[in-house]
């Protein structure tokens, strides 16, 4: 068997690649190459052609970005399973006047033609790794977000993940191939970036934090340990197909419990200041963050029971293992 896996030089793309690897499944990597680079005929080691496509070391293939215009026949040859990560990801500081155009080329269009050449190639399962901002920003007054719910988001980039889920969805019901989709929430782990990595770092630095009084809140995460753990389950369960799969570790932490978690794993004390969340909340009103505040200190929990049951999986590592893993990952590689 032979796996074809988008954005397999990404945070999430390379874990997955890594739990193939160690599962001894066989995968092809689509790597992003830079404008200018690999100039002339695909040769098999490494050089794409003009338009970014072509074999690199015997398997690799290569694109400058996800668009209507990549050409994937080569890339798909003899592949069963497509496991697209790849994706224009939300962005705090947007500059394009138009955000929704620009996810739409590549997070709606890109995989769109992406997922048409795979079912003309007789690819058997494409597996979509989509957000969980398309069932919504946050939960409150008990709501838990569930894969069955019906909503159509008002972000772009939770737009174009809609969109792009229903486009998939279309694709399944006219042609063999089967669709998969999953919608994880924050994915943490070595190698994770933004607002993740700083307060990883913050807590590692022993800085003050004004996180303390934050407890009510509640926000389920994922560690990419645990969801290429799941992605590879995909890949041959009988009952994974056209269905769309929540998933988390299974353990909602408020702000200052995923502190207390991080220092742990760091082996520091925490340094926890206590600032009533009303300052915070303030705060977001007086500089337009209201939206960043909301994350810091409101919920968003998934209900995984379905994938639970239905997959007959469970997340192997606790989020405590995660981090720690983390951890050792990061002294290893520094």
């Amino acid at each position: 068997m032979t796996i074809l896996v988008t954005g397999a030089n990404g945070f999430i793309g390379s874990h997955i690649c890594s739990e193939l690897f160690k599962h001894n499944v066989g995968f092809r990597r689509v790597l992003r190459k830079k404008l200018g680079d690999g100039d002339g005929d695909g040769d098999g080691n490494g050089n794409g052609n003009g338009n970014g496509n072509g074999n690199g070391n015997g398997n690799d293939f290569f694109v400058h970005d996800i668009s209507s215009s990549n050409d994937w026949h080569t890339a798909l040859k003899d592949v069963e399973v497509v496991i697209h990560t790849a994706a224009r990801v939300h962005i705090m500081k947007e500059d394009e006047s138009d955000p929704l155009i620009e996810y739409r080329k590549v997070n709606v269009e890109g995989i769109l033609l992406l997922a048409e050449q795979a079912a003309a190639a007789g690819v058997c399962r494409f597996i979509f790794i989509s957000s969980i901002k398309v069932n919504g920003e946050s939960t409150s007054n008990g709501l838990i977000f569930t894969p069955f719910q019906n909503n159509v988001p008002t972000d772009p980039y939770a737009l174009s993940n809609y969109e792009a889920e229903s486009r998939l969805k279309e694709i399944a019901k006219n042609t063999k191939m089967e669709i998969v989709i999953i919608r994880p929430p924050l994915v943490y782990g070595f190698g994770v970036k933004a607002n993740f990595a700083s307060l990883f770092s913050m807590v590692r630095r022993g800085f003050p934090l004004p996180f303390g009084l934050i407890r009510p809140n509640k926000r389920s995460m994922v560690s990419v340990y645990n969801l290429a753990d799941l992605v590879v389950n995909f890949i041959t369960n009988p009952m994974a197909p056209n269905q769309v799969f929540l998933v988390s570790d299974d353990e909602d932490l408020s702000t200052s419990d995923l502190v207390r978690y991080m220092a742990k794993a760091l082996q520091k004390s925490p340094f926890l200041l206590l600032v009533p969340v009303w300052v915070f909340q303030l705060i977001g009103k007086l500089t337009c963050k209201t939206a960043v505040i909301d994350r810091l200190v409101g919920s968003l929990q998934v209900d995984i029971s379905h994938t639970k049951k239905t997959l007959g999986w469970k997340p192997p590592f606790s989020v405590s293992e995660s981090l720690e893993f983390s951890v050792q990952l990061d002294n290893y590689n520094s």
